[in-house]
């Protein structure tokens, strides 16, 4: 019996040596798999950038012919309308990290064929079911079966910008700290954006892949106001969208980038304790619940415990 307590006792010890060896060692290898995606992201998209660029000098000039029949109004109308819901679906892919160039594609056929999809599942568990429902209730199950699988994909994209949109903001700050650095030491903006995403690449890596891809676009387009369009409209808002718009602001009217870089470092860091200080005004509110559920009742019993049973026993 003493042996084989012994040999579960060094069994227990290797089992926990090894899970610790695991916890520790899990965010090294992530780590470098963010750093390997990053360095992907940011290959893949200067040789994409270099590819447009070779065709756009190479390709000869087609001159589209314009048919009576693509004139109409009601064409035109259709083909605008087309035209500005794929922007729109393809500015949120690209808000939601997702870069296939197929993507916009997909979750349009999602959001038509999902509902029909929805209604048959939830058609085959309402006729599976026991129970006689009318046909007002069943028509209610189809309309919402159909209104879930509607909305369920841009629930999820919606769900992904804001996951990257909050990273963004937690991380840019420092970000444009340390560019409003290097900018002051004398280094152009092309080299500072590249150098901050590679130091931001192992706390960041939204935001690294985010500045990579801006480098490698004022880099290869040499088109900076461009490059910083298509960095606010991937971000799709907050403290990076402000930087972006800032620079091309700065760009626009001939004023200093390092002026505007150093104003948009006062504004975020004002937002910032401006933020701090709203979450420490709200505490209070919010412990007030917790505090009545968990922490006044033990306190009652252990003030009024020994009086009840000092009663008890007198009684």
């Amino acid at each position: 019996m003493g042996e084989s307590g012994d040999i579960v006792i060094v069994l227990l010890s290797a089992l926990a040596a090894a899970i610790s060896f695991v916890a520790f060692s899990l965010p090294l290898l992530k780590r470098g798999e963010k750093s390997a995606r990053y360095k992907s992201v940011i290959s893949k998209t200067r040789k994409d950038l270099f590819e447009k660029t070779r065709d756009a000098y190479t390709a000869p000039k087609v001159i589209k012919e314009v048919s009576a029949g693509d004139s109409m109004a009601m064409f035109f109308k259709a083909q605008k309308l087309l035209g500005e819901v794929g922007d729109q679906v393809r500015n949120q892919m690209l808000q939601a990290g997702i870069r296939d160039p197929s993507a916009p594609i997909k979750f349009m056929i999602a959001r038509a064929l999902l509902p029909f999809l929805f209604m048959g599942i939830a058609m085959f568990f309402i006729s599976s079911s026991d129970k006689d429902l009318s046909g007002s209730v069943t028509l209610l199950i189809q309309l919402a079966a159909a209104f879930l699988g509607y909305k369920l994909p841009a629930i999820l994209i919606k769900n992904q910008i804001l996951k990257r949109s909050e990273e963004i903001n937690l991380a840019f700050p420092d970000a444009l700290d340390m560019m409003l650095i290097c900018v002051q030491g004398g280094i152009g903006l092309e080299q500072t954006v590249s150098r901050i995403a590679d130091e931001i690449a192992e706390h960041s890596p939204t935001l690294a892949e985010e500045l990579g891809i801006l480098s490698a676009e004022m880099a290869m387009l040499n088109d900076r106001r461009t490059a910083l369009q298509d960095f606010a409209r991937r971000v799709g808002g907050g403290a990076a969208k402000s930087f972006a718009t800032a620079l091309i602001q700065a760009e626009q009217y001939g004023t200093s980038v390092t002026q505007a870089m150093r104003v948009m470092s006062d504004e975020l860091r004002d937002l910032r304790m401006a933020a701090a200080e709203q979450k420490a005004a709200a505490l209070p509110p919010k412990l007030t619940i917790p505090m009545i559920l968990f922490f006044l009742p033990v306190l009652f019993l252990v003030i009024l415990g020994p009086a009840v049973m000092q009663a008890m026993e007198t009684l």
